[in-house]
């Protein structure tokens, strides 16, 4: 069943009202029609569900059919501080960690990034894109998209535990990394990634100097848009969030 992220104020009475460009999408693109039902979400966990009773191309009325909590959200709390990337490796990393479940991007300047902070058409686009992927994922919540902020600062403010996959270490893998909790699960766990240049030894001194462990993802040498999709797919098996239920 089609999933959409609205406005609360969208829905009101029991009745969902969806307008302008998802109004567009669901008439011309989906080709729904009255009496189709769709899942509609307010970013809270909750699902709506709605039967469509009048479609046109610039409004959608749906009746309330039902609630429930989501419960397709994983229990660790990632944060990814991903470094700027060119082109659209960013926009890669942001869907498929939205896909995965990461719960909120922070965009890091970094010494080696080639690329300044978006403006705000950028800004806007990464946020279609992470609406669009946790649709598509079934999440119940949208990942929180911070505003572009310095290493150091980045480094300085991060709460809870945090690692730092770099090339330059050789011995601290990422598992053996995890083990600091082992109690259970960790509340929240910041994930820091580099940009192609990856960082510098001084970058990778000063987060170690701040309580932020640098790890190895194995022997290979990945690409800056693939570590945080292995370091997050890496932590989520290691917390069990892959397991069937």
């Amino acid at each position: 069943m089609h999933r959409l992220f609205v406005l609360p104020e969208c829905i009101r009475d029991n009745k969902v009202t969806i307008t302008d460009k998802q109004a567009r999408q669901l008439k011309q693109v989906l080709r729904f029609r009255p009496g189709d039902h769709i899942v509609v979400l307010d970013n809270t966990g909750l699902e709506y569900y709605v039967k469509v009773i009048d479609i046109t191309d610039k409004q959608v009325v749906g009746e309330l059919l039902g609630t429930r909590w989501c419960t397709n959200g994983i229990d660790v709390e990632i944060i990814l501080y991903q470094a700027l990337l060119k082109g659209d490796k960013f926009e890669m990393v942001l869907q498929k960690c939205t896909e995965l479940g990461v719960s909120a991007f922070v965009p890091i300047l970094c010494e080696r990034c080639v690329v300044g902070a978006p403006g705000p058409s950028k800004l806007n686009r990464w946020q279609k894109i992470i609406t669009e992927a946790a649709e598509q994922s079934g999440r119940g919540k949208l990942p929180h998209l911070h505003a572009v902020t310095d290493f150091e600062h980045a480094c300085d403010s991060a709460d809870g535990g945090s690692l730092l996959p770099w090339e330059g270490e050789r011995v601290m893998g990422i598992g053996s990394a995890l083990q600091f909790d082992q109690g259970g699960q960790p509340p929240k766990l910041n994930v820091f990634v580099g940009p192609e240049g990856g960082f510098s030894d001084e970058e990778a001194e000063f987060a170690r100097m701040r309580g932020i462990t640098p790890v190895t993802l194995g022997k290979l040498t990945l690409r800056a848009g693939t570590a945080g999709l292995v370091a997050t797919s890496a932590i989520l098996y290691e917390y069990g969030e892959m397991n069937a239920g």
